[in-house]
């Protein structure tokens, strides 16, 4: 969404203000967003426990792939098998098209939940 400068200050004249401020400092209030989950059930379910009757999706697959091509072979697989519709399938596609692998989050490496788990 683009919004006009000038229109932006007058609808949130406070952020604007604290925007020009973090301008002028830098990246010293930055915070990167480097993921993108267009379900809100299972990100509240991922948060409320850790993972002791958790079922990884398909954007935890996702996240293990190297490439975009690894990706897109997970995603055939998983709607393939139906665990996943032919509309998700497809907005998943668009966004690894569009945005690439790492728009799912940062690579889970070996041991992951082991680790977020505290084991």
């Amino acid at each position: 969404m683009e919004i006009e400068k000038e229109r932006f200050k007058k609808l949130f004249p406070h952020l604007a203000e604290e925007m020009e401020e973090n301008d002028e400092n830098s990246d010293e209030h930055r915070i990167q967003i480097n993921s993108v989950r267009s379900s809100l059930e299972k990100n509240e379910e991922r948060i409320s426990g850790k993972f002791g009757t958790y079922v990884p999706d398909a954007i935890d697959f996702i996240r293990r792939c190297d490439n975009e091509k690894q990706a897109k072979e997970i995603i055939d697989y998983l709607e393939k098998r139906d665990e996943i519709t032919s509309e998700y399938a497809r907005r998943l596609r668009k966004q690894l098209r569009e945005k690439g692998v790492r728009s799912f989050g940062s690579k889970k490496e070996e041991g992951y939940y082991f680790k977020q788990g505290g084991l």
